[in-house]
């Protein structure tokens, strides 16, 4: 059996957006063979933001989440893997690209990228790598910023992603105006989030906390919501790797292929 690979794509040129960036992919070891798969057979998948950070300690600025060494955990008990898809931020342009919201920080470009990686980058995932096509079998997620624009893709984009993970999301961007959004908007047909933050966060804390209890109100349980609050973390890239292993496992866990929320 081969070693695990880390594919990486690119360099793409997102339109409207500033610069270019890669996709760095991660197949579970042990993925199936090539040519057409019967849907038991294929991975899900979740689409990371911030994609830098989520392998390999170089091109992260405080560290990488390993995620590929959580995957493999996955695989090692049994349980369901994801191909892991991560993409790569815009440097200085970061922010405004990770909100969905234009505000005195950002220019809220967040949809530019979500159309981006559905006319472009899901397509290429779809016929390049063996993972699942159904709502059910996809996320997306991603920490502080990028955690915010999973929880505003799940919603907004209901029929691209299936589940968001959500960690520490700068939800107080634009004055807390996720709340107000959310409100609005209907419950995704097929819905699994993932919502943490640490103690030492302080307002991120909170309003993950409130995220949380709304969700609740809206009828999510603990099937398909998971609020984990961390009594000793901080916003740090280490206190995501630590959190991420159970956070993937959530997620996919016992999701059939065509799951529909309560």
């Amino acid at each position: 059996m081969s070693a695990p690979i880390l594919h990486k794509l690119g360099p793409f040129r997102v339109p409207w957006l500033n610069g270019e960036r890669h996709v760095r992919v991660y197949v579970p070891h042990g993925r199936p063979g090539a040519g057409p798969q019967p849907m038991h057979a294929l991975h899900p998948v979740i689409y990371m933001f911030d994609g830098q950070n989520i392998f390999h300690d170089d091109p992260s600025f405080s560290g990488g989440w390993h995620l590929h060494h959580s995957v493999q955990d996955l695989v090692s008990r049994g349980r369901p893997a994801p191909v892991i898809v991560g993409i790569d931020h815009g440097g200085r342009h970061r922010i405004d690209e990770l909100s969905p919201f234009r505000c005195r920080m950002s220019k809220g470009q967040l949809n530019r990228l979500l159309g981006w990686m559905n006319k472009t980058l899901i397509p290429r995932i779809h016929a390049d790598f063996p993972v699942r096509r159904d709502v059910g079998g996809a996320a997306v997620g991603g920490s502080s910023m990028g955690g915010l624009a999973a929880l505003y893709a799940h919603y907004q984009r209901p029929e691209l992603f299936g589940a968001a993970l959500c960690m520490s999301p700068s939800l107080w961007l634009a004055r807390g105006k996720i709340f107000r959004w959310l409100e609005k908007q209907s419950r995704p047909w097929t819905s699994r989030i993932y919502v943490d933050a640490g103690a030492r966060e302080g307002r991120i804390f909170n309003d993950a906390e409130k995220l949380a209890a709304h969700l609740r109100l809206r009828g999510y349980d603990d099937h398909n919501l998971r609020w984990r609050p961390d009594p000793i973390g901080r916003h740090t890239e280490a206190d995501w790797r630590r959190r991420a292993p159970s956070a993937l496992e959530f997620l996919f866990a016992g999701a059939g292929a065509h799951e529909r929320a309560a």
